[in-house]
């Protein structure tokens, strides 16, 4: 069963649409590959059952966008951009979880900077922010690429210890002035 969400965004590469009931199979086997989920749950697989009941709802909420190649409609996995405080915009989380074989293409980072000019120019956005862990390199360059400035680096308790989480996590964030100034809009 294939998707007809309208899309939310699209870039010269991407289509960002609503995540739906028909993506379940993918969004499963995404979360069970293990170096997709390292710095998440330390690649933990999770029960197709479980996930229908805890993530799924969440993936299917407000603020997630399931994430196909324009010209081909592979599914190349999901992007957040959730607000923080409903009902508004006003403060956004950015996020995203892209299957393996596709890293290092530069979708990751299509993807964050078009969704952050939106959320700035379309969603009456004031602040987009982001998280990772500490050694999680690869994602902190791409919230690096996509504008987002480094805030601060903090411990919180994991029900999981993964390797690497003993250096904490990292916010990073970007405010719409700071963005006005950095980008000709």
């Amino acid at each position: 069963m294939e998707s007809v969400s309208a899309p939310f965004l699209e870039t010269p590469r991407l289509r960002l649409r609503a995540c739906d009931e028909a993506d379940l199979g993918r969004l499963i086997a995404l979360d069970n590959d293990p170096g997709v989920k390292r710095f998440i749950d330390g690649g933990v697989p999770v029960e197709p059952k479980t996930f229908r009941a805890e993530a799924l709802p969440r993936l299917l909420g407000r603020g997630f966008w399931a994430a196909e190649e324009r010209s081909t409609g592979e599914w190349l996995g999901w992007f957040e951009l959730r607000p923080l405080n409903d009902p508004g915009w006003a403060e956004v989380e950015l996020g995203y979880r892209l299957h393996r074989a596709v890293w290092g293409r530069g979708y990751a980072t299509e993807g964050a900077r078009a969704l952050v000019r939106k959320a700035f120019t379309e969603l009456g956005t004031e602040r987009v922010t982001a998280n990772t862990m500490t050694v999680n390199t690869a994602s902190r360059r791409v919230m690096e690429k996509a504008g987002l400035l480094f805030v601060r680096t903090y411990a919180e308790e994991w029900p999981e210890v993964i390797e690497g989480s003993e250096q904490g996590d990292v916010e990073y964030a970007l405010t719409r002035g700071e963005w006005r100034r950095t980008t000709s809009g």
